[in-house]
């Protein structure tokens, strides 16, 4: 069967199955889905554990097989766990993997860990075998319109809410490692009483503890057409090691605040200007564009103050 990492808990409430499969290349929700399988088997009684890499010209399968037919004296389950990183086991290896997945059973479970495996290598037969008698687990990255959702989720988990522009701060902030926001939200468990709704400030202030900086400065001074204290705050910020991206976020909210604020013919001409000019930054940060990111910042916090129109350079890919 397939499962879903949502879909594993009940699923593992429910039994044990003799075999499981985790591919994926998001580490923590893999890791997650590989705690939650070990911990099953724990309550099943399986107290001895045996681990294995796979890499490239390693031959183990024959240690495999072995450890799989040996009896132990301590315990009457056990748990063979297979960490094999390109999900390719060669001609041998899918063998081995064949024999495996007929031994398992009631006395032994096995889960095999790979990254994402490609199309090729879902038809394999083992994984078809796999299926057959245990699960495949696919850990898929959180697409990004869905992020917020999922960081609502663990907030609430950690005893948490949180406002919506706090999740889409974090959100815009853990992009792609979700092992990041995690500690965030664990960061924000520990300062908060639980029960406390997450404020945009109070995720702010989580960086703000460590880095010493306070971009809300910034955004005040865009505010208040101060150019020149945008410019300070910017070298105090990139000095302090501030994170662009969440320089860039402040930049954009403003930037749409404007955009509300100003809905005439007029202002649209500017506002589409200072858009290109965020994509721009945008995309220098993400090392799309040749540039300093920090730079493209800069020429977008003093344009946000109404300062005339800066040159808004253009190169290949931009």
């Amino acid at each position: 069967m397939n499962l879903a990492p949502e879909e594993l808990a009940g699923a593992l409430a429910a039994r044990l199955l003799p075999a499981y499969l985790v591919s994926g290349d998001e580490p923590l929700l893999a890791g997650e889905a590989a705690d939650a399988i070990r911990a099953s088997a724990r309550s099943a009684g399986c107290e001895e554990r045996e681990v294995f890499f796979i890499e490239r010209g390693n031959a183990v399968w024959d240690a495999i097989l072995q450890a799989a037919q040996a009896l132990s004296l301590f315990t009457a389950r056990r748990l063979i766990e297979i960490r094999m990183p390109g999900g390719k086991p060669g001609t041998a290896g899918s063998a081995a993997l064949l024999r495996l997945l007929q031994a398992a059973g009631t006395d032994l479970t096995v889960l095999i860990i790979t990254e994402q495996l490609d199309r090729d290598s879902q038809g394999a037969e083992w994984v078809r075998a796999l299926q057959a008698r245990g699960a495949w687990v696919q850990v898929r990255p959180i697409a990004r319109e869905r992020l917020p959702q999922w960081l609502a989720a663990r907030m609430a988990a950690a005893g948490l809410s949180a406002s919506g522009e706090a999740l889409e701060l974090l959100a815009e902030r853990s992009e792609g490692n979700l092992l990041a926001a995690r500690q965030e939200i664990d960061k924000l468990s520990l300062l908060l009483p639980r029960g406390t709704r997450v404020s945009l400030a109070d995720v702010v202030a989580g960086s703000a503890d460590s880095a010493r900086f306070d971009v809300f400065q910034l955004a005040q001074a865009v505010r208040a057409a101060d150019a020149a204290r945008c410019l300070r705050i910017l070298v105090s910020l990139r000095a302090e090691g501030a994170e662009p991206t969440l320089v860039l976020w402040v930049l954009v909210r403003e930037l749409r605040s404007m955009t509300s604020e100003r809905a005439t013919g007029t202002a649209r001409a500017p506002l589409l200007r200072l858009v290109r000019r965020a994509a721009r930054a945008d995309r220098t940060i993400k090392g799309l564009v040749v540039g300093d990111g920090w730079d493209e910042l800069a020429l977008l916090a003093v344009e946000l103050t109404g300062v005339g129109y800066l040159p808004l350079m253009r190169a290949a890919g931009a």
